[in-house]
């Protein structure tokens, strides 16, 4: 198993915090959300989850994912709480649309939809810990208050990111992605998002998480071009948006 460094994000990197000691509502909160496209990825799914008080039930049925590939998947809150259409030209070659590009559409990390341990905005990019291709995902967590608060009035936000773009079965290509210019920009772009919105249905998702074709974390390090540079990645996750702040000052 590959081993990936701990890394500490500044906190102004983060998802807003503010309000943090503000109690979850009592009682349980339905939402769902459809997964469209981005950048043409063919990527869709759908989202189904429950909130009660700081705990999230959330179940994750996607489809048209890179096989054999990690895809790191996250809850995003800030920005204007929507999804940018699947036509949205980025700063990416040809176009792309990069994760930068649409922060202000799906804002900052607040939950990382990691299949074990750790869920906080640190783990933007914990190359093992993502599933792997298309897959049902299913996990509890719990979230801060303030992410609790957020969630409840519909302004979460799901995205799951990497994009194929040249059809060679990994991420690969001689773009490179803002984040990190070790990695392939087919490795960070996002392939889809779509809006937790409130629901009547009753029912809660169940089960517990599922990690996809049983691929190795070793094998998902080595899709997404090593563990060491995934885990430098993580940072950029959250910590893009305070760059692009300090460039714009220069």
């Amino acid at each position: 198993m590959v081993a990936l460094p701990a890394i500490a994000l500044p906190a102004i990197a983060l998802a807003p915090s503010a309000h943090a000691s503000v109690p979850a509502q009592s009682g349980t909160t339905h939402l769902w959300g459809k997964l469209n496209q981005l950048n043409n990825s063919g990527a869709t799914g759908t989202v189904t989850a429950s909130l009660t008080g700081d705990q999230l039930s959330i179940k994750i049925v996607s489809h048209g994912l890179l096989a054999g590939a990690p895809h790191a998947q996250h809850i995003h809150l800030g920005g204007s709480n929507t999804c940018p259409s699947n036509d949205t030209k980025g700063t990416g070659v040809d176009g792309h649309l990069r994760v930068a590009d649409a922060m202000k559409d799906y804002g900052m990390i607040a939950v990382s939809l990691t299949t074990s341990g750790d869920t906080s905005p640190n783990s933007g990019l914990a190359v093992t810990r993502f599933p792997v291709g298309s897959t049902t995902y299913s996990r509890t967590i719990t979230v801060s208050d303030a992410t609790a608060v957020s969630i409840r009035e519909g302004k979460g936000v799901v995205v799951q990111h990497g994009v194929d773009y040249n059809g060679d079965g990994k991420y690969s290509g001689s773009s490179k992605s803002e984040l990190d210019p070790s990695l392939p920009e087919e490795a960070t772009d996002p392939a889809n998002c779509g809006r937790l919105e409130v629901s009547q249905m009753s029912g809660m998702p169940t089960g517990g998480v599922q990690t996809g074709a049983g691929a190795s974390d070793d094998a998902s390090a080595i899709a997404f071009g090593g563990a060491a540079a995934a885990a430098t990645a993580a940072v950029g996750f959250g910590y893009v948006g305070l760059r692009r702040r300090a460039a714009n000052r220069i």
